[in-house]
């Protein structure tokens, strides 16, 4: 460690495992060493004569074992650090006769490497203890029938896995059998357990509820989510950003740089003056330019955050996404899947005057049976099971026909079907926001279908933090105006283009950056233009997806929006922590040297400024990741039709939102917390083995 601040290793691939480090301080060789020469030197201190020397002489040689090793090693390489500066100081008080001085320096840099060490060990092994939440072994189901306990490095795609309540699953993959309700908030950073059947996809490391159930494997050990998560982050902590660019900047020429100088300092008053004094105070120079802690004080404090943002499924790439999300002062959202669910749903069933109902979504689910429209999923949710419709048929742009019971029917957009008396609620429906369906059956009206596209929970309440901690929030989206205001207004949006291209966002977000820096949050792919275009490019949603990871420079593995503003507080908390770090080692250098070159400060004065100076650079950059620690949100609905992860199934990573308008319904256990899309109540929820 004693040079890779100031000519790190190039990067390297993020470890399957890695060795854990030392539980306790005292347990880290370095420091160990430390103690020991620190003993011995308080010991050769207080002896008189030759014993005060040896003594000396042994706490120096016990002290330089914790950095010289690696200091020639490095060198080898052709590589200059702060290793190096230190054993030349070392060796020059030792040539001139100050044994006590070269002990003192070697035993306070061998606590500053201990320390050093130690601090980046825990921040880096903290997220490869992830991949420990994987079970050791796993329960592969047999084809006859019987279960046989394998590794999980065993595991092969196609094996299929048993999982019992309360176990923690191996592996990715695709449940098979069985339901029962998820808590991955080690993945995701989500509190609210997700609900799990047949055709749900599973992540390594979640944990299982209540229901047993059977896993197909899709995922090898060595690929699945959670080690791809830790070898995303790992490559993630050796991007640098500015601060650190500018860090190493000055960090590399410097060691050469106080080489230099500090032979001119001993050349030049060794020609006006005593030279045993200039070169002791060229020796002290070398020591109090040493640009370690300059080096360190950005990279402790972006590891420290990456990896605690990680721990809250939130996946920042690097030192430059943290600076670049940490100045944002715009926030720009797309609509469908970011601020919306992206699953429609009936919100309200309007019959013409001597219809029902239950009439109206009985034609039109019939049509939309043999539709693949993302409408037709929302209408045959509230009502599964339809008599079959014949002769369907799309008429492109305006909607469908077919006949039931012999009879012509139609489902179709206003003007496609004639909205009759239905005219101002069709209107008012549109102006809520919903897509308004009009039904037709044997040339009457039966009524109109509203369905929405409905708002997160906690849309409302991420774009109210946002505003609180002074960022601008715009929404943009493909969709029309009507239905673009409608979503703004519920989640508290003033800012709205609407009817956009791709091309059209990431034009508006090159705009914005007029006004400040620009974050875009959006689904990782559609948006890939404007996320690319931003600052800070936001992915959501994006958990075993590697396309929206690669898309931009933050992804959230779940779908809780109020991970953006967490996320935001985090990186602004993180650069104020390496701002004072560099300021506070920067004005150390400019401060020793010159009371070093004038003989104002000696040696052991200036190695324990020195030092102490980087012990308290590394304790100040790991708050980044311990003081500002994404926390864990609750469901952000209070009721129990709105937070009940059990009442009805839906495709996991998914929050419930209950339909304004409707009747609670049932589902199979008997308990009450979700709603119909019929405003009557009439449909039921599905029984097992359907689908929504």
């Amino acid at each position: 460690m004693s040079d890779a601040c100031c000519a790190p290793d190039a990067p390297t691939a993020a470890p399957e495992t890695g060795a854990a480090p030392p539980a306790a301080i005292w347990q880290v060789p370095e420091l160990r060493l430390a103690a020991l020469s620190g003993a011995l030197l308080l010991a050769g201190l207080l002896s008189p004569g030759l014993w005060g020397t040896g003594l000396e002489l042994a706490a120096l040689l016990t002290g330089a074992a914790a950095f010289v090793p690696g200091t020639l090693r490095a060198l080898r390489r052709g590589r200059l650090g702060v290793g190096l500066l230190m054993t030349i100081a070392a060796a020059g008080a030792v040539a001139l006769g100050e044994y006590g001085e070269a002990a003192t320096l070697a035993f306070l840099f061998a606590i500053a490497e201990g320390l050093e060490g130690h601090a980046v060990a825990r921040t880096r092994h903290g997220l490869r203890a992830l991949l420990d939440l994987v079970p050791p072994t796993a329960r592969v189901l047999l084809p006859g029938g019987t279960e046989s306990e394998v590794a999980v490095a065993g595991l092969r795609v196609g094996d299929v896995l048993t999982v019992r309540p309360g176990e923690r699953i191996a592996t990715d993959g695709v449940v098979t059998s069985g339901r029962s309700a998820l808590d991955t908030s080690v993945v995701t950073g989500e509190s609210v357990p997700v609900e799990a059947g047949p055709g749900t996809d599973v992540f390594a490391g979640t944990v299982n509820g209540a229901g047993a159930l059977e896993i197909t494997v899709t995922a090898t050990a060595r690929d699945n989510s959670l080690a791809r998560l830790v070898h995303i982050v790992h490559e993630a902590q050796e991007r640098k950003g500015a601060g650190q660019r500018l860090a190493e900047r000055f960090a590399r020429p410097l060691v050469p740089g106080v080489l230099v100088l500090a032979a001119l300092i001993a050349a030049a008053g060794s020609l006006l003056d005593d030279p045993g004094v200039w070169i002791e105070r060229a020796l002290v120079v070398l020591v109090a330019a040493a640009p370690c802690a300059f080096a360190l004080s950005v990279p402790v404090a972006v590891v420290a955050a990456i990896g605690a943002a990680s721990k809250a499924g939130v996946l920042i790439k690097g030192g430059a996404a943290v600076e670049a999300l940490g100045k944002v002062k715009i926030v720009a959202l797309d609509k469908t899947g970011t601020l919306t669910r992206n699953e429609p749903a009936v919100i309200d069933v309007v019959p013409a005057p001597g219809n029902d109902r239950d009439q109206v979504l009985a034609v039109a689910a019939a049509l939309e049976a043999r539709s693949e429209h993302p409408l037709a999923a929302a209408v045959l949710a509230a009502c599964p099971a339809p008599e079959a419709a014949g002769g369907v048929e799309a008429v492109p742009g305006n909607g469908l026909r077919g006949t039931i019971g012999g009879r012509p029917a139609r489902l179709g957009k206003p003007g496609f079907v004639d909205p009759g008396p239905l005219v101002s609620e069709v209107t008012r429906l549109q102006d809520a926001g919903a897509t308004v369906v009009l039904v037709e059956h044997d040339g009457t009206l039966l009524g109109a279908v509203a369905v929405r596209d409905e708002i997160r929970p906690a849309a409302a309440e991420a774009v109210a933090r946002l505003t609180r901690q002074g960022v601008e929030v715009v929404m943009l989206t493909g969709d029309n105006a009507r239905t673009a205001a409608a979503i703004a207004t519920a989640a508290g949006i003033t800012d709205v283009r609407a009817e956009l291209l791709p091309a059209d966002k990431a034009r508006i977000v090159t705009e914005l950056k007029a006004r400040g820096a620009v974050a875009m949050v959006g689904d990782g792919i559609n948006d890939a233009p404007a996320l690319a275009t931003a600052e800070a490019g936001i992915a959501m949603g994006v958990m075993g997806s590697d396309v929206a990871i690669e898309a931009a420079d933050v992804a959230l593995m779940g779908e809780d929006l109020r991970r953006v503003p967490d996320a935001i507080a985090h990186t602004r908390a993180a650069r104020a922590i390496f701002t004072q770090n560099l300021l506070l080692s920067g004005g150390i250098l400019i401060t020793l040297v010159p009371l070093a070159a004038t003989g104002v400060l000696g040696l052991a004065a200036v190695v324990a400024a020195h030092e102490l100076a980087e012990v308290l650079v590394i304790a100040n950059g790991i708050r980044a990741g311990r003081r500002t620690r994404l926390p864990h949100h609750a469901a952000p609905h209070a009721t129990t039709r709105a937070h009940d992860a059990a009442a009805l199934r839906r495709p996991a990573g998914r929050t419930l939102l209950p339909v304004t308008i409707g009747a609670t319904v049932q589902n199979e256990t008997g308990r009450t917390g979700g709603t119909c899309g019929c405003a009557d109540g009439s449909c039921r929820a599905p029984a097992a083995g359907e689908s929504r």
